[in-house]
């Protein structure tokens, strides 16, 4: 049986963060480029509350205004809660140049707004077509399965790999590899909170609230703009056996063990979206790149969702990958790994340095030190902030963890 054969310069797969602001960053390159997206959008994501980083890259791709008018809650810092303990860091007093404030959306409404606008600036996105197959190489293909069952294929310059969580061709390529984090889950959901303002909540910051008896179990609180919230709690599977009911009942009984937020989400009314589970989703591949292809954010790697780093690790790939691209149509050679994967994993690994440090408990006596230092609280920020790749922070360039593990010995020590 013949196929229709169809030509690109570049096939996205997946119309996610990732896709969307390379399709951006290649059509300002003058690129033909063509997204493919099994779902039809709007549809849920995780990955609600951006960091300020993710800014600089909707602007190169033409899309901040696009964000702007969406009307999202605008988003300027984090506040942390442990028991008694509070912190706040509000992302302008940051370290690193650049964007200090940032959005929280919801996905579904926040990918359509970015798919939308690319297509505007010329790249065809098709919904409902289904990547099957791949063949990399120097001409690369993919096999295509339309919802009617009818199948096409593409031939491109190059493929890159947004799939996000379905990590297609980590899969179809077996290119995946065990991560290093232990197995977590979270069960999250949207609420309505009714939570009066002045009520000791900053709808302007995400809140993180760690659990007053498990250092390593953490809640996400994240407002957005209709009075609504975010509300996911994230532990070890076997954490959440210990409460009995449905996945609702075992998130308000673990809510119900915070003060702090069993005060503010009393009045809450829950689930005004389906409250849903993940688990195991901390994800490594062997390589992001091959022949005629890469991958994009959590195609490639996902570490966790603690800072809120998956939309700008996604972002900052279609950043090197567009980069890589531009140069290879330029007639210039490009070290895939050198220019790609280098640098990328170089800001994953300053991300992965903090989340441990989150999990063995230390990076809460950092927060919630009573008298940090100006200097070295701005450099923290920078990297909450989402700047893990800016070389002038010690932070960043602090490769072994020496830097960061003699600050969690010095604040906890006092």
């Amino acid at each position: 049986m013949s196929w229709k054969v169809e030509t690109t310069e570049v096939l996205i797969i997946g119309a996610g963060p990732a896709g969307s602001v390379a399709a951006g960053l290649l059509r300002r390159q003058g690129r033909q480029v063509l997204i493919l997206e099994r779902e039809h959008f709007p549809r849920f994501s995780v990955g609600e509350s951006l960091l300020p980083q993710s800014m600089q890259y909707l602007e190169e791709a033409g899309l901040l205004q696009d964000v702007v008018e969406a009307g999202f809650q605008h988003k300027s810092g984090a506040a942390f809660v442990y028991g008694d303990k509070t912190s706040d860091f509000d992302f302008r007093r940051k370290s690193s140049p650049g964007w200090g404030t940032t959005y929280q959306v919801q996905r579904a409404q926040f990918d359509a707004v970015l798919a939308r606008a690319v297509e505007r600036q010329g790249a065809q996105l098709r919904f409902g077509d289904e990547v099957v197959a791949v063949e990399p190489g120097t001409r690369p293909s993919a096999s295509v399965r339309r919802e009617d069952g009818s199948r096409y294929r593409i031939e491109a310059d190059f493929i890159l790999d947004a799939s996000g969580f379905a990590r297609l061709l980590p899969r179809l390529l077996n290119l995946e590899s065990p991560s290093h984090f232990p197995a977590r889950g979270a069960i999250f959901c949207h609420v309505r909170d009714h939570i009066p303002y002045g009520g000791g909540f900053d709808r302007n910051k995400i809140l993180i609230t760690t659990h007053p008896e498990h250092i390593d179990v953490w809640y996400w609180t994240i407002p957005f703009s209709d009075n609504t919230c975010s509300l996911g709690v994230v532990a070890e599977p076997a954490f959440f056996d210990r409460y009995s009911g449905d996945d609702l009942q075992k998130l308000q009984q673990i809510v119900g063990e915070d003060p702090n937020l069993a005060r503010l989400l009393g009045n809450a009314e829950w689930a005004v979206q389906p409250v849903r589970r993940i688990t195991g989703y901390s994800a490594n591949v062997t390589s992001l790149h091959g022949p005629g292809y890469a991958l994009l954010g959590n195609a490639g790697e996902f570490l966790d969702p603690v800072f809120s780093s998956g939309v700008t690790i996604a972002f900052k790939s279609a950043q090197l990958a567009s980069d890589c691209l531009r140069r290879q149509y330029a007639g210039e050679s490009v070290d895939w790994e050198q220019d790609f994967s280098v640098p990328l994993r170089a800001g994953v690994r300053t991300f992965r340095r903090f989340v441990e440090s989150w999990y063995r408990g230390s990076f809460q006596n950092v927060i919630f030190h009573p008298r940090p230092s100006p200097a070295i609280r701005e450099m923290i920020c920078s990297i909450l902030a989402g700047y893990a790749w800016d070389a002038e922070n010690p932070y960043v360039v602090d490769e072994s963890g020496r830097r960061l593990h003699a600050l969690e010995q010095l604040c906890g020590d006092r």
